[in-house]
């Protein structure tokens, strides 16, 4: 079966709106390196040397190009200035923290620039470049570092977004550097199965976003960190085992919940992971698409979970739900799909700690016919039990103690899909 990332990550929401500060000190003209591309638009660079083995889902080596419209590639460089939805299918694996056709032509820009800060690492900067044709009245500031591990071919991976002005070339449909078909962030192995996008990837209003948010609890806004190990990326989602973080903590009726953002596929089924609770609160967003199943996880409850739809807590939709072993599947497809259910009946005496990334795995379906964006709000039911289970005081712990979201594409009726 080909498994694929969802086509977005998670994300915390910073605890300050700002930005990144680049990463400096390492020489050259602006602090950044040496230029790496002369001016141009859809350049890239002659093959360039890493100080450290690349294993990444497939590939390895040593080599890598940078292509000027924001990301770098192995085995080939890439000239590609509209960016097109990540699938798994790029002509190259490349890695992308900002795809969209960048200009350096123009009066005023900037430049790229690779250049490191220690001796295993590099980092690729897009220092105040434009959007074509030439256009320099908006600029954007961000930078990508790669840096190796003790173990051969473990690397770990770091978007930084000082600055987004524009999302857009004219090239793309862009007027005034926006709309059209906006920028995309994250990764696309090219082996036809992994692959992710970040939240806000194809919305100008989301791209623009990117100086405001982070994937590390607590951690710097505009700051993204990613590690591969093993040639894959670290909790990315491809399986319950690897869940991701949520979108935020938001407050619900029942106290601290967690929200999550993501692009959904036809047939592709979401994981997500709150901290432990009794019961949890599914519900999406105004104008997300409809829950069509839910998979929940074995936990050894004998008397099973009892589901109920949000529109009508007094009535159970489904009752004993696993009670007697597998498949631990609800369906609301023949209703034709829910905007929220809760499940209810876990058994508190089984102790979930919120530190277990795989404490309460969910699998989720959405009624969608292409890439979609989901507003998900998941709300623990929580019972207080006096034991030693942790309690959900710093979110920030927690934020790092479990896992949110992450994507296993499949058919909906559990045949295999191609990503």
């Amino acid at each position: 079966m080909a498994t694929a990332v969802a086509s977005a990550l998670a994300l915390v929401l910073a605890t300050s709106a700002g930005a990144a500060t680049l990463r400096g000190g390492m020489g050259g003209p602006a602090g950044y390196g040496n230029l790496v591309l002369q001016p141009n638009d859809d350049d890239f660079s002659a093959v360039q040397n890493s100080p450290f083995l690349i294993n990444f889902f497939g590939y390895s080596g040593r080599s890598f190009f940078v292509n000027n419209n924001g990301n770098i590639s192995f085995g080939q460089g890439i000239s590609s200035f509209t960016p097109v939805p990540f699938d798994g299918h790029a002509a190259a694996p490349l890695i992308a923290p900002f795809w969209a056709d960048v200009d350096t032509r123009c009066s005023g820009c900037g430049a790229v620039y690779l250049g490191s800060q220690s001796a295993n690492s590099f980092t690729v900067t897009w220092n105040n470049v434009g959007y074509f044709e030439e256009n320099g009245s908006k600029l954007n500031n961000f930078q990508m570092t790669l840096a190796g591990m003790a173990n051969s071919g473990d690397f770990d991976i770091e978007f930084r977004y000082d600055r987004i002005e524009w999302t857009t070339g004219d090239a793309s449909g862009g007027i005034g550097g926006l709309g059209g078909v906006p920028a995309q962030a994250g990764f696309d192995a090219g082996d036809g199965a992994h692959f992710y996008s970040l939240p806000g990837s194809f919305s100008s209003r989301g791209a623009l976003n990117f100086t405001n948010i982070t994937n590390v609890a607590g951690g710097e806004a505009g700051v993204f960190k990613f590690s591969i190990r093993n040639g894959a990326v670290l909790a990315d989602g491809t399986s319950p085992a690897t869940p991701l973080l949520p979108s935020n903590v938001t407050n619900g009726n029942g106290g601290p919940g967690f929200g999550f953002q993501f692009q959904v596929q036809q047939n592709q089924r979401v994981f997500v992971d709150p901290i432990v609770a009794t019961g949890y609160d599914f519900e999406v967003g105004a104008g997300s698409p409809d829950i069509l199943s839910a998979l929940f996880p074995d936990l050894g409850d004998p008397d099973g979970y009892t589901i109920y739809l949000l529109s009508d807590l007094a009535t159970p939709f489904a009752t004993g739900v696993g009670a007697g072993g597998p498949p631990f599947l609800v369906d609301f497809a023949a209703i034709g799909g829910v905007s929220g259910f809760r499940i209810a009946g876990i058994d508190p005496a089984l102790g979930l700690d919120p530190d277990n990334p795989n404490a309460f795995v969910t699998g989720l379906t959405f009624e969608v016919t292409g890439p979609t964006m989901v507003d998900l709000t998941q709300t623990p039911i929580r019972f207080d039990t006096d034991s030693t289970v942790p309690e959900p005081a710093s979110w920030g712990m927690l934020l790092l103690g479990f896992a949110g979201i992450g994507g296993l594409l499949r058919r909906r009726r559990q045949a295999p899909a191609r990503a």
